[in-house]
């Protein structure tokens, strides 16, 4: 259902970019079953009250999230030591009491919770897609396999008691139903408890025109003003904001119950950089659309050319956000031969919408080709570090943030 009214305040959004048809972002198919794929209008606008990003048709949340939802936090070596020091930094802050307890929401493959629970601490992830939520438990961690809203959070609390910490990275985001979430850790937090969550940022996607961290899963794109402005919507205060160095460029946001901690002078700088940086502002988002159609153009070109000379090109990380770039690009296989991938639930399907096949990391050089597009651009140092020999025997990396390039 295709709406122009915010889902946060019911204010007005302006759309400012439309993909188009796609696909759910992490539906890799089998091969000979693409006949019955979901498609929806990916289409994106800024809301003219409280300022939210937000997407403007909803993906139902069992289709993108389920039991053989494929991501896996763990896979990621720079992400395995993000979440240690996530969670070290709670464990020496907030978890500090005699029986502390913290909450994840979308706890996936219990990435994070592991460090928690070798402490010693009370904990709970809750992920309502069952293999992740199975092999976080396989790890010994204790994990609900449900959706985060208030119902659940009012029987967590329940059985549990009040949470002194409730965490969630990359998840507050993919929620279009993110009233109920709040109100949620309204009825587990603690009083002096911390509602703690990692998003992708608005202002360093627009600075990179880093279109494809635009897809299904990414209801809402977050900024600290509109962050403030849906915080202080539950009766809940924006305390803290910190930048941190993960995919393409995150916020950490601290939120508590208001009057139990002070609020750092982060918040303040960061709304004065935005003001700045014009992110209210149309024409922002007008030069973004530009600069996206700009990256489209110069993308095919240099992948036409390149089949034109009989060049090889495949593509190197399955990840969600490639959806957006293949299927809004109008990448094929003709194009880019195949994608390699080290998740194995990925690995022998097709990619959604465009159906190019995904091969395991093995295949990449088996022989290498002449140039790699690299959808996982996010962890490009981590890739480029293990995947030497490919430059070293004349290989290529192709990327299209923030513009088309090659390395």
């Amino acid at each position: 259902m295709a709406m122009n009214r915010c889902r946060i305040c019911d204010g007005d959004v302006v759309e400012f970019f439309d993909f188009g048809r796609q696909p759910i972002s992490d539906a890799f198919l089998e091969p000979g079953h693409v006949d019955d794929e979901f498609f929806f209008r990916l289409a994106i606008g800024i809301c003219r009250f409280c300022t939210m990003v937000q997407l403007l048709e909803e993906v139902p949340r069992d289709r993108m999230f389920h039991q053989d939802y494929p991501y896996r936090s763990s896979e990621s070596t720079f992400m395995r030591k993000h979440f240690e020091q996530v969670a070290r930094r709670f464990l020496e802050t907030e978890l500090t009491g005699q029986d502390s307890f913290v909450v994840e929401i979308g706890s996936n493959d219990g990435v994070m919770l592991r460090t928690v629970s070798e402490a010693g601490v009370r904990h709970l992830g809750v992920d309502p897609s069952g293999g992740a939520a199975d092999a976080a438990a396989a790890s010994g961690i204790r994990v609900r396999t449900d959706f985060f809203e208030e119902s659940s959070a009012t029987d967590i609390r329940a059985r549990d008691g009040a949470a002194d910490v409730i965490f969630s990275a990359n998840t507050t985001s993919h929620i279009a139903y993110v009233d109920s979430v709040f109100r949620g850790v309204d009825a587990l937090l603690a009083d002096n408890g911390v509602f703690v969550f990692e998003e992708r940022y608005l202002a360093d996607i627009l600075a990179s025109s880093a279109f494809d961290q635009i897809y299904d899963e990414h209801f809402y794109l977050f900024s600290v003003r509109s962050v403030r402005n849906l915080a202080g919507r539950f009766g809940f205060q924006l305390v803290d904001a910190e930048h941190v160095p993960v995919h393409g460029g995150a916020i950490r946001y601290t939120i508590a119950r208001p009057g139990q901690r002070t609020q750092t002078p982060a918040i303040a700088e960061f709304l004065a950089r935005e003001e700045a940086a014009g992110l209210t502002d149309p024409a922002t988002f007008e030069r973004f659309a530009t600069d996206v159609r700009t990256i489209r153009g110069d993308l095919m070109e240099l992948l036409r050319r390149l089949r034109a000379d009989g060049r090889t090109v495949v593509g190197y990380g399955a990840t969600a956000k490639s959806a957006t770039a293949v299927n809004y690009c109008g990448i094929t296989e003709e194009l880019v031969s195949f994608v390699c991938d080290s998740t194995p639930a990925k690995q022998g399907k097709l990619m959604p919408g465009s159906h190019i096949p995904v091969r395991p990391p093995s295949a990449f050089g088996d022989p290498y080709p002449d140039y790699a597009l690299l959808f996982a651009w996010n962890h490009a140092d981590e890739i480029m570090i293990k995947e030497r020999e490919f430059r070293e025997s004349g290989g290529r990396w192709i990327l299209y943030v923030p513009e088309m390039h090659i390395v």
